[in-house]
């Protein structure tokens, strides 16, 4: 398989997961009926809930705990708020149609718990605006990526792929350090049998 093909399969496997994703999940209700889940719709959503889901996740974390590392393989976790952060600025830049306001910072350097709650907050007011504003003629619509022109909602799809694997990461760090996820610790527990 050549290069482009995988790019191409890599690309459409994540388009695929992010709409999969963008509308989440409750086990113990069914979905509300009559609504109109668009494209758009469906990714800001998505979007919306992933944001509160990696703040909190980053906000459970003790500052001590930011350091830790499951492997000497694997990053600290403060880096993976920060690559998350930097990332974003990344893929809404791309929707902005310039260069991130972060490109020169580094996901290595260290920073305290508080200087990485506050980049995580501002890569999501940066990109609020920008994802909040997307409609189904938008999505479709090409921008320039590099010397390729690329659909608009590609990059909105890559955010939250993006998202959603990192949460999956750090929800691992957070079960590492008994400390229970945003997204379990808001589900409902099962009635139990008897009472």
């Amino acid at each position: 398989m050549s290069a482009h093909h995988r790019g191409m399969m890599k690309l459409a496997l994540a388009v695929m997961f992010a709409a999969i994703a963008a509308v989440p999940a409750s086990p113990q209700s069914p979905p509300p009926t009559g609504q109109k889940l668009t494209l758009s719709s469906a990714m800001i959503r998505g979007y919306i809930v992933l944001q509160r889901d990696l703040l909190e996740a980053a906000e459970l974390m003790p500052e001590a705990d930011y350091l830790f590392k499951p492997t000497p393989e694997t990053r600290p976790f403060g880096q993976l708020v920060s690559h998350l952060a930097l990332s974003q600025f990344d893929f809404c830049s791309r929707l902005q149609g310039g260069p991130s306001p972060k490109a020169t910072e580094k996901e290595e350097t260290p920073r305290s718990k508080a200087l990485l709650i506050a980049l995580l907050k501002e890569s999501a007011k940066f990109c609020d605006p920008l994802v909040n504003a997307m409609t189904d003629e938008g999505m479709v619509q090409l921008m320039k990526a590099g010397p390729n022109e690329v659909a608009r909602g590609l990059a909105v799809a890559g955010l939250n792929t993006h998202g959603n694997e990192m949460y999956g990461t750090i929800a691992v760090y957070l079960r590492l350090k008994g400390i229970v996820p945003p997204t379990t610790a808001r589900q409902k527990p099962a009635p139990t049998k008897g009472g």
